[in-house]
């Protein structure tokens, strides 16, 4: 009863559906596929009486996992449900990754009738999954080579100041060189995808430049995104802010703190607006001159289209920094 009308009307059932369908028959001789629905036809390209008659196998391939099949066949042996991924092969000898799901029918005996098979092709899925995984990898060999890099030019501006007897040009150089470096590091972690977290790229920073991060500094701001480009013209700005805290704000003192706000204007050209303020024990002054971290500051946000604007408060230095996103 179960093997003729239940099976027609499933039969007439899977016949309509989108997912590529096959029933197999484990009461014949290998196993052959006694049913396949259009679907099925539509995505291997065999015609139906090329698959009718035959065991599933012949969409295996030379480079079809063997391993995976061997699931297949365990699943098939102990009457067992198994999903995998396997790649399997068209008519035409185009290889494609198809997810199976394959699985027992039982009539109302509990007695085994036939197998079940659907296919859904998980390609673009898969080769999303390969780009994803080669770009991590990129990514950290890039990060070793750019750390690398950065080893080898911190040591070319030391030597060149040992021999013009000037250290402290060395120092100040490769201060701002390990910071573009902090900066980096975070770009490089999300370089597949162009964009980089502010928060992290904040905290990355920011944390060489006090020993308890979360009560020396205050961070602010809903989760924003800004382009890898634009990583270390920040990464840049933020440092000549926290140097400066340290010889002559908030981080010069053991209870100084540092709040850092950030929002995105709304409109058709968003602007990044970053607010840091200092809130120091004793009253400060505002510079007589401009400092060499100024001018740098000035520059990179120049160079991105940016502006900054500083007031001294008798808290602090309070500085506004504006960048299109």
């Amino acid at each position: 009863m179960f093997r003729n009308e239940t099976a027609t009307l499933f039969s007439k059932a899977m016949a309509q559906t989108r997912m590529a369908v096959i029933l197999a028959d484990p009461h014949l001789e290998d196993c052959p596929i006694v049913f396949a629905n259009t679907s099925f036809i539509e995505l291997t390209g065999y015609p139906a009486d090329e698959v009718l008659g035959r065991n599933c196998r012949f969409l295996q391939g030379p480079k079809t996992d063997p391993g995976t099949v061997a699931k297949m066949r365990d699943a098939l042996q102990s009457e067992d449900v198994v999903v995998v991924e396997v790649l399997n092969y068209r008519k035409n000898g185009e290889p494609f990754w198809n997810a199976l799901h394959l699985g027992p029918i039982y009539d109302e005996d509990g007695i085994l009738q036939y197998y079940f098979g659907s296919q859904w092709n998980v390609s673009d899925i898969h080769t999303a999954r390969e780009n994803e995984e080669h770009a991590k990898v990129m990514a950290r060999e890039l990060s070793h080579r750019v750390k690398n890099m950065f080893s080898i030019v911190s040591a070319v501006v030391s030597m060149t100041a040992d021999r013009h007897d000037v250290p402290h040009v060395a120092d100040d150089i490769n201060d701002r060189i390990f910071a573009l470096g902090r900066a980096y590091e975070i770009t490089l972690q999300h370089s597949s995808h162009q964009m980089v977290d502010l928060e992290p790229l904040v905290r990355s920073v920011l944390g060489a430049y006090s020993t308890s991060t979360d009560q020396r500094i205050e961070l602010t701001g809903a989760k924003t995104s800004v382009q890898v480009s634009q990583s270390a013209t920040i990464g840049l700005v933020l440092h000549e802010l926290a140097t400066n805290a340290v010889k002559y704000g908030a981080f010069s003192s053991p209870r100084g703190v540092i709040v850092f706000e950030w929002t995105v204007s709304e409109g058709d050209e968003p602007v990044l607006e970053m607010h840091w303020t200092e809130h120091t024990e004793s009253p400060v002054a505002a510079p007589i001159r401009v400092g060499t971290g100024s001018g740098i500051i000035q520059s990179v946000l120049e160079a991105s289209d940016g502006a900054i604007e500083r007031t001294w408060h008798a808290s602090g230095l309070k500085a506004v920094i504006r960048l299109p996103l």
